[in-house]
């Protein structure tokens, strides 16, 4: 007599579970930024207004295209903390070419990216050659270029008519079309071409498939033929040419070099960066899901202004929310 029993399954109820939690890894971002825009909307309906959410993707555009450069450097399992500096010190090259020497709008474009090429081949020179860890070299060569910065500028703020060091007022004058480059729409424009450039780049090209190869294993990408070195300098040159455009769109917004003017864009670049890991459950490092990330700080910070939130308190929401969209985003099934 056949006396076997049925299995009994365990914990069904467990999928379905797992199954939302799936849901919130992809859209997780996305939900947040609804429930914030709601919120917000309700407690000011101007929140919604067009003249307001074009303001946000104003105040974005630097911060993301900024965080664009390190979601190059992470695409290669590397990670860039330069960034900022490096938007610090193009953001004075370009004013001080203008201002100080009386340059034309191709020349300041070019001495800026020129620092920027520098400053990545110095980052891989130090990453590849002497096999320092990518976030401790790019820290070194943080503060190395803050310092270049400050003694470039003697730690004066540069913008025109400014005192020079001989007593005479600078006669330098910034170019009306580098001047619009800061302004709406064309700082909006910049930002989506950057992002949109690079998005085509790491997903639809063998050389942005090449870093994510390295990314993923760089021992297998190596054996696989990838010249795993040169991909990590093109990494590297490109991430220090994203901060360089930030720094130049920083400047033409201002139209002033201030001391270490692109320090404050690191941290919310890099939690752009992480946060766009998983939107549409990427996982990993990715140009939409970057600008995702930037646009979810963006309404934040917008919000938090408008409701009238005490800037001391503001870090406390802040960190919050955005803790509370990583939860959301990188929470998985085990």
């Amino acid at each position: 007599m056949d006396t076997e029993q049925p299995i009994l399954v365990k914990n069904q109820p467990i999928k379905p579970l797992f199954q939302l939690f799936d849901w919130l890894y992809k859209y997780g971002t996305l939900v947040t930024i609804g429930l914030l825009i709601t919120i917000f909307t309700w407690a000011n309906p101007a929140f919604i207004e067009g003249e307001n959410l074009i303001n946000i993707l104003r105040s974005i555009s630097i911060v993301t295209i900024i965080a664009i450069g390190v979601t190059i450097s992470l695409a290669i399992n590397g990670f860039d903390l330069s960034v900022g500096s490096t938007a610090s010190l193009a953001n004075a090259v370009a004013i001080s070419m203008f201002v100080w020497y009386s340059q034309n709008l191709v020349v300041a474009i070019f001495a800026v990216l020129a620092a920027a090429l520098v400053i990545g081949a110095l980052n891989s020179l130090f990453i590849i050659k002497f096999k320092i860890p990518d976030m401790l070299a790019t820290l070194a060569m943080m503060f190395i270029i803050q310092g270049v910065a400050l003694t470039y500028t003697k730690g004066a703020t540069v913008t025109q008519n400014m005192v020079m060091p001989d007593g005479t007022f600078a006669t330098g004058t910034i170019s009306p079309i580098f001047e619009k480059m800061g302004q709406v729409p064309w700082i909006i424009i910049v930002m989506f071409v950057v992002v949109l450039l690079v998005h085509v780049f790491l997903t639809y090209t063998k050389h942005g498939r090449f870093m994510y190869m390295i990314g993923g294993n760089q021992e297998a990408a190596r054996l696989s033929g990838i010249a795993v070195n040169k991909y990590k300098t093109m990494a590297y040159l490109l991430s220090a040419i994203c901060a360089a455009i930030g720094g130049m769109v920083l400047s033409a917004r201002v139209m002033t070099a201030e001391i270490n003017a692109g320090a404050p864009y690191l941290m919310d670049a890099v939690a752009a960066t992480f946060i766009g890991f998983a939107v549409f459950g990427a996982g990993k490092p990715n140009a939409i899901g970057t600008f995702i990330g930037a646009v979810l700080i963006g309404v934040l910070q917008n919000g938090l202004v408008m409701v009238s939130v005490p800037y001391y308190a503001m870090d406390i929401v802040k960190g919050a929310v955005l803790a509370f969209a990583l939860g959301l985003t990188y929470y998985k099934k085990r």
